[in-house]
């Protein structure tokens, strides 16, 4: 059960939301008053404020996109994907149809990329309509957007790890190569 402090807490803004609307107002009006302040026409204090405004709307689309914007670049990757292999085979297709049929002739660049770029297309139309394969995209993005980074310096570390530990390793199974072939000479010589 929730008692009324609860409830009156629930109702007031917090600070966060607070500090949004107060930056959200000061924003938008600031322009506009520094404008008229430093003598520009009311139309361009104007034209200032709805480019700022459109600014703070892109910001948002950006963050509202979140890992979405990579199953979007992984569709768009899938299509140019698509379009070079079908570019490829079908040039190399045409190429033998006109060894074989010589009325064919060269391949025609122009068609077979306008193909190719149809079908990749298409290819990725139909898997973005397909509810399995984009739940699969979408939930595989999600996870990778989890995925934390190494910075410069782990990399640096783990990297150098790997090289000493490569080094070692050569260098530890050159002598026992060498050991053992001392002892076989000695076994075998006599």
């Amino acid at each position: 059960m929730s008692t009324e402090e609860d409830l009156k807490k629930a109702e007031e803004p917090t600070a966060d939301e607070d500090a949004d609307e107060a930056a959200s107002s000061s924003g938008s009006e600031a322009p506009s008053a520094l404008a008229r302040s430093s003598g520009q026409d009311d139309a361009e204090a104007e034209a200032e404020a709805a480019a700022a405004h459109d600014h703070d709307e892109e910001g948002a689309m950006a963050l509202q996109l979140g890992y979405q914007r990579f199953v979007y670049a992984a569709y768009m990757a899938g299509a140019m994907l698509v379009a070079f292999l079908v570019a490829k085979i079908g040039h190399v297709s045409w190429y033998r149809l006109g060894q074989w049929k010589p009325e064919f002739g060269e391949p025609k660049d122009e068609i077979v990329y306008t193909v190719a770029a149809v079908v990749g297309v298409l290819v990725a139309l139909y898997y973005w309509r397909k509810p399995s394969a984009r739940q699969y995209a979408n939930e595989v993005a999600e996870e990778l957007s989890k995925v934390t980074w190494p910075s410069r310096k782990e990399v640096w570390n783990s990297t150098t790890v790997v090289i000493l530990t490569t080094l070692f390793a050569t260098v530890f199974f050159a002598l026992m190569d060498q050991f053992w072939k001392y002892v076989t000479d000695k076994i075998y010589s006599f």
